[in-house]
This record gives structure tokens, C-alpha cells and sequence, in this order.
């Protein structure tokens, strides 16, 4: 039996058990099989490995991206780059950290991106957001972080936000875990008002498929788009991971 998971807390939001397991059943894999394991603690991360004997891959996601990272004996280069990990092969003697987010990000958010989408919002600073970062970075995008409590140079609070700012950078992309299911009532708070037709909102969460932030981008004529197609491109990069 190969055995494949998802590691995080609390996982009832999670796609991966049906997306693999709907895989496996329409590829014949017949002896390939996907569990969900919600680690109350990251501790508790060896007790499972140990366990789990069987465990060929897990998938990472909130919020231990970052603090798996020790327990593994070696990190892809681009993980180590990004400083997050979501995606660990593992072999008789060796887990290996990787970091899908970053293909999944970069092949979804690309082809909407027209010439005046110059400058970058990114809402959140967690896990998802190194990697988004990373992506941003290659793309040669410069971005400005929002964060509850901004630590860098080029971190802004929420309140800090005005029209000046949007105005000036087009994209905003939600990396933060505000808006998900079942809390779909919440949005980021930012000034929707100042939002336009030249604007691109990329939403890293999938459900709702339409989250309240999407949907004030959506009125204003903006571009938009959810985080789906970015899981479905991660999940399957994983895949690839695991089983080169």
C-alpha cells in the first residue's frame, strides 16, 4: 500500500482526500491511498511518521508550512529560498521538503496579467505569502506587503491603505486565510471603494470560489480569480514529487 496525506490543523477545509482519491479511482491506482492527518501540534508530527509507516508524500498546509521545516533531513532549494514547505517526499531514510505553491501560483496567476498590472498588494504574510513573494519576485514585480503589524520596509498596516496606494499597485492578491469557509462573511479590510476596471484580484483561497473580496472586484469590473486552479496545479506537482 502507498500511502499519501495532508498535514495542517484543522483540515474540514481541505480538498486533497476527495482530489486524490477521485484520481486514484480514475487511474487505476488500486493500491495508492489519501488521509487526512489534523496534528493538534506540530510535535506530534514524528509520533505520525512513525506510525505511518506506509507514508509515501504529504502535502503541507496552515499553519506548519514554516515549522516543519526542522524535522526534515534536507529542503528543495526553492523551498529553502521561499522559507516554507508544503509538499514532503519521503524515503526509508530521508524526508525531503519541497514548495508547490510556487508552480501552482506562477502558472495560474501569469496568463491574466496584462501590461499595466506593474505593482503588487499582497495581503498576508504567512506561508502562502513567502511563496507568492518568491513568484512576484521572479515575475519582477514589485510588491508591498499589508500586514496586522508591518515589521519591514516594505510593509504597510491595513489602515495605512488609500486610494494613492491602489491606485498605484493594481494587483492585490489575498494570501491571508480571511474569507475561507466557513467564515465567509470576513474580507480583508482594505478600501474596496478605490478599486478599478484596471485591477487584478487573485484570491489563493478556493472556497468559497467566490470569496467577499473577489466579489467587490467583481463589481468594480476588475479581473478575478480564486485559488482552485492553483490547488489542482500544486496538488499534481506533488504528485510529480512524489513519485520521481
Amino acid at each position: 500500500m502507498n500511502l499519501y496525506g495532508l498535514i495542517g490543523y484543522p483540515l474540514g477545509h481541505s480538498f486533497s482526500k476527495k482530489y486524490f482519491t477521485d484520481k486514484f479511482k480514475r487511474e487505476g491506482l488500486g493500491d495508492c491511498f489519501f488521509e487526512l492527518f489534523p496534528l493538534e501540534n506540530i510535535n506530534d508530527f514524528t509520533q505520525l511518521i512513525s506510525e505511518q509507516t506506509n507514508l509515501k508524500g504529504l502535502a503541507v498546509t496552515i499553519p506548519y508550512k514554516q515549522s516543519v521545516m526542522p524535522f526534515l533531513q534536507s529542503i528543495h532549494e526553492d523551498a529553502m529560498k521561499v522559507g516554507a514547505v508544503n509538499c514532503i517526499k519521503i524515503l526509508p531514510n530521508e524526508m525531503i521538503g519541497y514548495n508547490t505553491d510556487i508552480v501552482g501560483f506562477e502558472r495560474s496567476f501569469t496568463p491574466l496579467l496584462k501590461p499595466y498590472h506593474t505593482k503588487a498588494l499582497l495581503l498576508g504574510t504567512g506561508g502562502a505569502s513567502k511563496a507568492v513573494q518568491y513568484v512576484l519576485n521572479k515575475l519582477q514585480i514589485p510588491f508591498l506587503l499589508v500586514s496586522r503589524a508591518p515589521n519591514t520596509s516594505n510593509s504597510v498596516s491595513y489602515a495605512a491603505l488609500n486610494e494613492s496606494i491602489l491606485n498605484e499597485y493594481p494587483i492585490i492578491i489575498n494570501s491571508s486565510p480571511v474569507g475561507m469557509s466557513p467564515n465567509e462573511d470576513t474580507e480583508p479590510i482594505i478600501p474596496y471603494e478605490f478599486i478599478t476596471e484596471q485591477h487584478f484580484l487573485f484570491d489563493l483561497i478556493y472556497q468559497p470560489s467566490e470569496t467577499s473580496f473577489l466579489k467587490h472586484g467583481k463589481l468594480k469590473g476588475a479581473s478575478i480569480k480564486n485559488g482552485y486552479e492553483m490547488l489542482i496545479m500544486q496538488a499534481e506537482e506533488n504528485w510529480k514529487i512524489w513519485n520521481q
